[in-house]
């Protein structure tokens, strides 16, 4: 059977049940798990499903809109590696900060048997992380439809009553000038979890390193470390403003 074929049946049978699990599917299917694991990426990244920890749901999710779940599945696989090298730097009893970007987003899933609290402004990583072992302190705020997130004064206010050991946030670029943004809301979060933090962590897929975009809104040294699965020759400036480098 071609990748064609097993396309068709795949979003065939997410259709029908709502999602599907890797190893099931593959035993319908007669294919093997590897083979299978493979398909779902591609269709992915494809934006045609939505990938989860063992298996698939549909791309249209009723909880996030479609720009978000389209932005979060895309570049799947390597968001998902920086991820689970980011959830290795989360320890049972920590208090963190997650903001509401795309990739942030993918960490959920490698962090939701942790005995943790997270505190966010992101509506998809409330859903995701609800009725797991994390404890949730949602900050409140103007509420963007688009983004699934608060911003605002009030949001800023609600984060600055609060530290957190470490701060998971994303961006649009960086460079060796600084972190950049599409957005002076989504900056001002950002900023505002980095200062009420010890560590603050990037997660950045090789697509964003030195790619600067609308706004720069602060220094490359607001971080502590970037998780990345960027080549580390491109990031060989991070070392001189004393950022650490996590590959994967």
């Amino acid at each position: 059977m071609n990748f064609q074929l097993r396309k068709q049946k795949i979003l065939a049978q997410l259709s029908m049940q709502g999602e599907v699990d890797t190893k099931a599917l593959a035993q319908t299917l007669g294919i093997s798990e590897i083979t299978m694991r493979r398909d779902l990426n591609q269709l992915s990244d494809e934006g045609l499903l939505y990938r989860t920890h063992g298996g698939a749901i549909p791309i249209a999710e009723p909880e996030m809109p479609h720009r978000f779940v389209n932005k979060a599945a895309a570049n799947q696989a390597a968001k998902d590696k920086i991820c689970s090298k980011a959830a290795a730097q989360v320890n049972d009893g920590d208090i963190i900060f997650m903001d509401c970007g795309s990739t942030v987003f993918r960490l959920c899933q490698f962090i939701k048997n942790k005995k943790i609290k997270v505190i966010t402004n992101s509506m998809p990583v409330i859903s995701e992380l609800q009725n797991s072992r994390v404890s949730l302190n949602i900050i409140g705020g103007e509420y963007d439809a688009e983004r699934q997130a608060m911003h605002g004064s009030i949001a800023i206010e609600h984060i600055q009553k609060y530290q957190a050991g470490k701060a998971f946030i994303g961006v649009d670029g960086l460079s060796a000038k600084g972190l950049f943004a599409h957005s002076e809301k989504e900056a001002a979060i950002a900023l505002a979890l980095a200062a009420q933090s010890t560590h603050t962590y990037l997660l950045c897929d090789a697509g964003k390193i030195d790619k600067p975009s609308y706004l720069q809104f602060a220094p490359l040294e607001m971080v502590y470390a970037i998780v990345t699965n960027a080549d580390p020759a491109a990031l060989k400036y991070c070392k001189k403003k004393g950022v650490k480098v996590i590959n994967v």
